[in-house]
């Protein structure tokens, strides 16, 4: 059987709130740590790693949405707002400042969480439909801010150039450098949620979820705790834009407009709403489709469209298939990607028995 809990047995506190408790789980991280770190920069290639990035970038983000949307029931689409806030702010500091990214890269989470605090004080009185709607209309205002104040925006263009972030006087430029620089950030992203979710605070965003009128009975601040589920996650979005820009080494509003928000959404409920895997799950796989549907429809459109016409088809399809993706996942597995994982491997833990 793949995991094997019997025989292991926990004699204190501390062991039962153990990170990762069986010696399964301890060995597979570490394997995954030997993977990334030591086998998978060597042997992929420059397009590959980049891609790698992307994930690693996107895993930030999304965690920052399931901590909002998955663990404290709070519905937004205003995320792409909140890494833009977060990409300009490092951009400025960067540009004008001439401050390094050790400095840029938290004052950008910490600008988003301001913001995301401000757009999360509705959602004492609004829930749901009528907080999305919030949400949206922030997306919207920031958007316009960032296009009609040059001052943040750096001009007409709303575009800033970025060098890219030099560590020890050396500047990380190659896709191996970049590939070690994001996974860093990924890393933390992910340790960090899941021991937010272990704790007090997080037990109380599961709570103001799962009942947000029980939670205020039993002595649970809502109003806390909500814009605290608000700051949390816009710091994970500006960490994640600041990464962006560093990235492609400008910060440029196209980048984070509606359509990103709604990507991050899909990533959450595809992988799995309040699940730290499935964030994971979801963000791997929301990040690939488009290039395999690039692929496909390249090979295929080419018969049928012109240059010019393939261009357009490939992103009405890439909208369409997010679109039924989102619709498919929560009719038939409402619980997204997490839940196949959890179904395979209860299946392997009693196999090759049927129950």
């Amino acid at each position: 059987m793949f995991h094997r809990e019997a025989g292991v047995f926990k004699t204190t506190y501390a062991a039962d709130m153990a990170l990762y408790p069986l010696p399964i789980a301890k060995r597979t991280v570490v394997f995954l740590a030997v993977l990334f770190v030591g086998i998978v920069p060597l042997v992929l290639q420059e397009y590959h790693l980049s891609i790698l990035n992307l994930m690693f970038i996107a895993i930030v983000g999304a965690l920052g949405l399931n901590i909002l949307v998955g663990y404290t029931g709070q519905i937004s689409l205003g995320h792409g707002a909140f890494m833009s806030v977060g990409a300009y702010t490092a951009a400025n500091l960067a540009v004008r400042l001439d401050l390094p990214f050790w400095l840029t890269l938290p004052a950008g989470g910490l600008m988003a969480a301001f913001i995301g605090v401000l757009v999360g004080i509705p959602s004492l009185r609004i829930k749901g439909l009528y907080l999305a709607i919030a949400t949206l209309a922030g997306q919207l205002i920031i958007e316009w801010t960032i296009n009609h104040v040059p001052a943040i925006s750096g001009g007409a263009q709303a575009s800033i150039q970025v060098e890219r972030p030099r560590l020890f006087g050396h500047s990380l430029t190659s896709q191996t450098e970049l590939y070690f620089f994001l996974l860093f950030f990924a890393v933390v992203a992910i340790v960090a949620t899941l021991n937010l979710m272990r704790s007090r605070i997080g037990r109380a965003f599961v709570a103001v979820r799962d009942q947000d009128i029980a939670a205020e009975i039993i002595g649970i601040d809502i109003f806390r705790y909500k814009l605290m589920a608000f700051a949390i996650s816009s710091f994970y979005a500006g960490v994640c834009g600041v990464l962006y820009t560093y990235y492609f080494g400008i910060a440029n509003y196209e980048q984070f407009q509606l359509v990103i928000s709604i990507d991050y959404l899909a990533m959450i409920i595809i992988g799995g709403l309040g699940s730290v895997l499935g964030t994971i799950l979801g963000a791997v796989f929301v990040t690939i489709l488009p290039l395999l549907l690039r692929i496909v429809l390249e090979n295929v459109g080419s018969i049928f469209f012109t240059d010019s016409e393939l261009a357009n088809v490939i992103s009405g399809t890439r909208l369409a298939v997010f679109g039924a993706l989102i619709i498919v996942f929560l009719i038939v597995e409402p619980e997204g990607l997490n839940r196949l994982w959890r179904n395979i491997r209860s299946y392997f833990r009693v196999w090759p028995f049927s129950y």
